[in-house]
C-alpha cells in the first residue's frame, strides 16, 4: 500500500465526479441499517460540526438536514470512513423513523424474484 489515503490518519475524502461520497446510516443501539445517503463536503462538514446528520439531496440538489421538517433526527455518535475514503458510516441515534414512508429503516422490503415482500 503506498497511498497514504488508504492506511495513513489524514481525512482525505475521495468524492465521486459529482462531488459526493456514499454515506451508510445505522442505528447505534440495535446496529439496524437505516437508510443511505450522499454527502457532499459541505454536508460532511455540517455533520461534524452540528452533531446532527445532513446530507445531499439529488433530487433538491441541496443541503439537506435529516428531519428539518420531520422532527426525526439522527444524532450522530460515531462517524468513520473506509479504507479509501470514499464512503462514510454514520453511528446514530434516532429520534423516530428513518425514512420518509414512516418505517424504522429504508430497508423494509425484501427482494423474493420479481416480487418484493416486507422483512421480517
Amino acid at each position: 500500500m503506498t497511498d497514504s489515503r488508504d492506511t495513513g490518519l489524514v481525512l482525505d475524502p475521495r468524492y465521486d465526479s459529482a462531488g459526493l461520497i456514499t454515506a451508510v446510516v445505522t442505528d447505534r443501539v440495535s446496529g439496524d441499517l437505516l437508510m443511505v445517503a450522499h454527502m457532499n463536503a459541505d454536508a460532511l462538514a455540517a455533520t461534524q460540526a452540528g452533531g446532527e446528520a445532513v446530507f445531499w439531496s439529488r433530487s433538491r440538489q441541496a443541503l439537506w438536514k435529516k428531519g428539518e421538517t420531520s422532527g426525526n433526527i439522527l444524532k450522530v455518535a460515531d462517524i468513520r470512513i473506509d479504507c479509501d475514503q470514499d464512503a462514510v458510516w454514520l453511528i446514530v441515534d434516532p429520534a423516530g423513523p428513518a425514512c420518509h414512508t414512516g418505517a424504522t429503516s429504508c430497508f423494509f422490503r425484501r427482494i423474493e424474484g420479481d416480487s418484493l415482500v416486507p422483512a421480517a
